[in-house]
């Protein structure tokens, strides 16, 4: 057998476990998690209660501008709706069908809405296209004027969502969908200026056109981000050689093998691998310094090492 084990607790260790998930890394990823969820039901209100005014007073002056950044805020409540009921299932304890509880809802909701945002990019610039070839008149005084209300209303939400977007991806998405209305709002108010002075219809189009190019290239980066977590890439701000080096330091510790570092969700790492000793006598005071390096050098929060005696590599002729 290729694998030596310590005499009671096994030759692999666990440092969280289905329960220890949700609690390691933890007091401050629950504070800011929370902080996170009250926020998004402030805004989800605001934005609903927005999007209304904005769709009112888009069909009043015939903009594009205003209509499409209405639509954008129609899938922000959608959106937003989704994020707080992500963050509710994630706190959810685990249950032996779903032994990590329910926190990859998160990064799904984050996965959703950037699909959402490219599918309302590709229908902004559609629209814009018509309106280019068949440019309509536009209320460019009422147009201004809500506009002007709809990026004081994006600020605030923009302001609420920001702090809690580094901490968490699923608010990240909705942090993106906010900042996609408030460049709608510039956006709409550069129009409605430029007909002002100007007359020139194509401005209404045009703006659209920008502000949905920006809004597909925060998407992209939204669905790459899921998409790792979802594939259970190495985080990006995590060195895997550096992690081997952390633990091929620890003294007793004659070699690393089958090395694994991913995301559960956002703010907690979870580790796996093997780490081959000289002596099996002194497991546990290896294992404590091998957690201890994982948690205080990289904040991985879930960490499973499996012991392998270094003989038993040797007269196996193994390699790592």
């Amino acid at each position: 057998m290729a694998h030596a084990r310590p005499p009671a607790d096994g030759a692999q260790a666990h440092d969280g476990g289905a329960h220890g998930a949700h609690e390691h890394g933890a007091p401050g990823l629950h504070v800011h998690r929370e902080v996170g969820r009250r926020r998004l039901v402030f805004v989800l209100g605001l934005t609903a209660a927005f999007m209304l005014v904005e769709l009112v007073g888009g069909l009043m002056a015939n903009s594009l501008a205003l209509m499409a950044d209405a639509g954008h805020m129609l899938s922000d409540v959608a959106a937003l709706g989704l994020s707080v009921f992500a963050l509710a299932m994630a706190r959810r304890p685990p249950t032996p069908g779903k032994s990590y509880g329910y926190l990859r809802i998160e990064i799904l909701a984050a996965l959703a809405n950037g699909v959402a945002l490219i599918v309302i990019s590709a229908l902004i610039l559609w629209q814009a296209w018509h309106r280019f070839r068949a440019p309509e008149p536009i209320e460019g005084g009422l147009m201004l004027a809500v506009a002007g209300a709809g990026l004081l209303v994006n600020m605030i939400a923009a302001v609420l969502l920001h702090a809690s977007s580094g901490y968490n991806l699923n608010v990240r998405g909705a942090y993106i969908h906010v900042l996609g209305d408030l460049l709608g709002s510039v956006a709409a108010i550069a129009a409605a200026l430029i007909i002002l002075t100007t007359g020139w219809l194509p401005a209404d189009p045009l703006m659209s056109c920008v502000v949905a190019v920006l809004i597909l290239i925060g998407s992209w980066r939204l669905l790459k981000e899921s998409a790792d977590v979802l594939l259970e890439g190495t985080p990006r701000d995590i060195d895997l050689g550096a992690v081997a080096g952390a633990i091929a330091e620890v003294p007793g510790v004659g070699g690393v093998s089958d090395l694994h570092v991913w995301t559960l969700t956002s703010g907690v790492l979870a580790m796996s691998g093997h780490a081959r000793i000289e002596d099996l006598h002194d497991y546990t005071r290896i294992l404590s310094d091998i957690h201890a390096a994982m948690h205080e050098r990289f904040g991985i929060s879930h960490v499973t090492v499996q012991l392998d005696l270094l003989e038993v590599y040797s007269i196996g002729g193994r390699d790592g």
